[in-house]
């Protein structure tokens, strides 16, 4: 084996031929699937030649030469018709393999059999890399997968053994009802014969005892004759009172053996409902919590529905078996404990399909977790086994209430019969609606709306936006021709009630910190007070990328920057802070060192200014934002001039600086840099970040190296049309003075703007002022359009552009 490739030795008398084996490269290789398939055919399997080439014989290189010729033509012509670098590559890497079709001198035409161990080695390395490729596709997704699978197996598994148990007992209760039949059927047919016999026997006599009065009525017949009766009855009476002993006793054990077969299979249903309802659909539930988050989608209902149908159809076909083993027992009853062990296994089955029932009431589509007063909100509730059973034949209505987490913890230990609500809810009733074509039965409340609610007393610090409801849905409805009346309720996840806007934020942190670390059956709704910080790092992750619509989540740079504003912090270590813990006061309820704002105000207002204006510059990298501003700096200071990076505002909820390094004008060859006034939601209804951007001619690059035009040109926007009926359209444009070319000089005589501002970096950023105090009335204190005070900022605008822009500058200084 040499370094370019490997030696094989031809059949005699060909010499020894030397042979650069090419690999096909992946972009290259569809071009050669026409012309290497028929050479992986039965005759030039990958065995075919076991692992030597050299033992054929001149047959196989003449099939070998055949296969060449007519497999050239279409590699020859396609390697013609390829133009530019594809075709180039291909001629170039294949040209071992094709080019005595140019030349009619090949290796190959002159020994086939080195172009079957050629092509032979290509696809052996394929295989290979395919194989490979498999094996790690089956690594961390693929093991998810697996044990998906097998947990979905295993289920499957459980449904085939529940339905050889069903069947078995089914037919052995079948075999107990005919040995019953014939039982009775003997037993009436001997006290028949008896009677016909014995002209003394009363024809309507139905049990042995009569053989006694036969006995006495024999008294009156002479000596012999009665001694021979007597002894002909009495063999008679022993004979039928054996028989009915020995078939009573067969008859017990087969309802003894069927009880305990009964038995099984109840703890197979036990079993298995227990892996559907409370692993199964509890992980349903837990996802649909985390989907609230921002978590991935709970998913569909159908395969566990199917699951709980099943389950349903098997626990009710055993019930109903259990029903005839009873109507037997009562149609001959037998001395034994039979009727105290169909009693018990009618109260086990039925105590099964209540709970399969009851957890099966589920809500598919859950109630605004942030739930405003007078605002109009949906719901979706659903019964699992509804079809199966025939809930739909009288169709239930479902009544939706509010509770409080009180009244939730007494609903859940049966403490309360009669269901107490914490405020009005209209359009709070719905009949369940049965759907033919997916076998759904569900309940949609569309209309529903919280008129108003009751609060209770709060504990100590706790503010409104901390107290948890929920939305109790109930109802009522028969199974079995009225023969089981069940009476479901189920809880809604928590919900936080708000009477206006400006509450959001707060309610949404109590709602992510329930849903994020909420224990599977807890009491309602009891969460930890504190959680590690990784923990707590997930939760953000997800609920930030949901947000933005994009897998582009919260980096470990990120975190490690959030790291150190919650826990005021330098260490830049990852590492160092694994460990340690973060309590709910610390996260919602406790102002930042020397800040008047929490950490989650903080992280909510980014996350709200990246979701109303800049989602399409985090989705493609633009915006570095969790940098402080030293880090900015130290960033910066390493770039040419004109480079500047986006980051998120320490000191402002929602804000977003431009930092930028630049020469010091007032200092011939230092550079600083620059932070401008942060941007809020505000400014961006006025005019884009692109726009802002484009405005300012002194940034030329995005931190590293990225021309600002690549990033951000797509999202200019366009000029304006030229005037129309004489008027000139009014243009608002974004100066920062003195920087109104990519590297300023400073001006001579008296001083300027940029002398009289020190730079942000190193004094207070609130001394670098950009724009007069402008009032803007468009939106709301919520952030929210208003439509009435559109008139007052064209006002403003309209002002601003007629006023010379230095004098603007010139009345903000002291």
């Amino acid at each position: 084996m040499g370094a370019n490739g490997l030696t094989y030795g031809a059949q005699p008398p060909e010499p020894p031929v030397t042979v650069k084996i090419h690999h096909v490269p992946p972009g290259l290789s569809p071009w050669a699937v026409p012309w290497k398939q028929p050479w992986s055919g039965s005759w030039f399997g990958l065995g075919s030649f076991g692992g030597s080439l050299r033992g054929p014989g001149a047959a196989w290189g003449g099939r070998c030469g055949s296969r060449l010729s007519p497999q050239t033509g279409p590699v020859t012509a396609r390697v013609r018709g390829a133009g530019g670098a594809g075709g180039l590559i291909w001629r170039n890497i294949c040209l071992p393999l094709c080019s005595y079709s140019h030349t009619r001198l090949s290796t190959y035409d002159r020994c086939p059999f080195e172009l079957v161990r050629c092509i032979r080695h290509i696809l052996q390395s394929e295989q290979r890399l395919v194989q490979e490729a498999t094996n790690t596709s089956c690594g961390a997704g693929g093991q998810a997968m697996d044990t998906l699978s097998q947990r979905h197996q295993q289920i499957n598994q459980a449904f085939e053994e529940l339905r050889l148990a069903t069947q078995e007992t089914e037919n052995e209760l079948r075999k107990l009802q005919h040995s019953q039949e014939y039982f009775i059927i003997q037993y009436q047919e001997n006290l028949r014969i008896q009677g016909e016999n014995k002209r003394q026997l009363h024809p309507n006599t139905h049990d042995s005892i009569s053989l006694k009065s036969q006995l006495s009525s024999l008294t009156s017949l002479p000596a012999a004759e009665r001694t021979e009766k007597e002894s002909s009855l009495q063999s008679k009476r022993a004979t039928v009172e054996a028989w009915l002993t020995r078939e009573a006793s067969t008859l017990q054990k087969y309802r003894l053996d069927l009880s305990e077969q009964h038995q099984k299979t109840l703890g197979l249903l036990r079993k298995q409902q227990t892996l559907i309802l409370d692993e199964e659909l509890i992980q349903w539930k837990r996802r649909q919590q985390l989907a609230g988050n921002g978590g991935p989608n709970e998913g569909a209902l159908d395969v566990l529905q199917s699951w709980c149908e099943k389950l349903a159809d098997y626990i009710w076909q055993n019930r109903q078996q259990i029903r005839r083993c009873e109507h037997l027992t009562q149609q001959l009853p037998l001395p034994g404990p039979m009727e105290e062990l169909l009693s018990k296994l009618n109260a086990d089955i039925t105590d099964i399909i209540s709970a399969l029932v009851t957890s099966t009431f589920i809500i598919e589509k859950q109630p605004p977790q942030v739930l405003k007063t007078q605002t109009k909100f949906a719901a979706t509730v659903r019964l699992l086994v509804g079809g199966k059973l025939n809930v739909h034949m009288n169709p239930p209505q479902v009544k939706a209430m509010i509770v409080s987490e009180l009244q939730a913890k007494a609903l859940l230990k049966n403490e309360s019969t009669h269901s107490e609500s914490s405020g009005e809810i209209l359009n709070n009733n719905c009949v369940m609606e049965y759907h033919q074509t997916t076998g759904t039965l569900s309940a949609h409340f569309r209309n529903m709306s919280l008129k108003r609610i009751k609060r209770s007393d709060r504990r100590g610090a706790e503010s409104v936006t901390e107290e948890k409801f929920t939305i109790l849905f109930e109802s009522q409805f028969s199974v079995g021709g009225n023969e089981l009346v069940f009476h479901v309720k189920t809880l809604s996840l928590p919900v936080v009630v708000i009477v206006h806007g400006s509450q959001d934020n707060n309610a949404t942190a109590t709602v992510l910190w329930d849903n994020a670390f909420a224990e599977p059956g807890r009491v309602p709704f009891i969460v930890p007070d504190k959680v590690l910080w990784p923990q707590l790092c997930e939760a953000l992750d997800m609920k930030y990328k949901a947000e933005m619509h994009s897998g582009r989540g919260l980096t470990e740079d990120n975190l490690v920057f959030l790291a150190q504003k919650a826990f005021s912090s330098s260490s830049n270590n990852p590492e160092d802070y694994s460990s340690m813990t973060m309590s709910w006061a610390q996260f919602n309820r406790e102002n930042l060192p020397g800040r008047n704002f929490t950490f989650w105000q903080w992280f909510d207002g980014v996350v709200e200014l990246m979701k109303k204006h800049l989602k399409p510059h985090w989705n493609d990298g633009a915006i570095l934002g969790f940098v402080n501003k030293q880090q900015a700096q130290d960033m910066l200071l390493s770039r040419p001039n004109g480079t500047f990076l986006l980051r998120f505002s320490d000191s402002e909820i929602g804000g977003i600086t431009i930092a930028w390094v630049a020469d010091n004008p007032n200092k011939q060859g230092e550079r600083l840099v620059w932070n401008l006034l942060p941007y809020t939601t505000k400014d961006f209804s006025i005019r884009s970040l692109a726009d802002r951007i484009s405005d300012l001619n002194h940034l030329l690059f995005l931190y590293p190296d990225r021309p600002k035009d690549e990033v951000f040109a797509k999202y200019y926007t366009p000029p304006l049309s030229k005037a129309v009926d004489g008027y000139v359209k009014p243009e608002i444009k974004q100066v920062v003075p003195e920087f109104t070319s990519p590297n300023p000089e400073p001006s001579g005589g008296a001083s300027t703007f940029m002398e009289q501002t020190a730079s942000p970096s190193v004094s207070h950023p609130g001394s670098f002022i950009v724009y007069p105090s402008i009032s803007d009335n468009m939106l709301d204190p919520d952030g929210d359009f208003d439509l009435e005070d559109t008139m007052d900022v064209a006002r403003h605008v309209e002002e601003l552009l007629r006023r010379p822009m230095a004098s603007q500058w010139n009345s903000q200084q002291p």
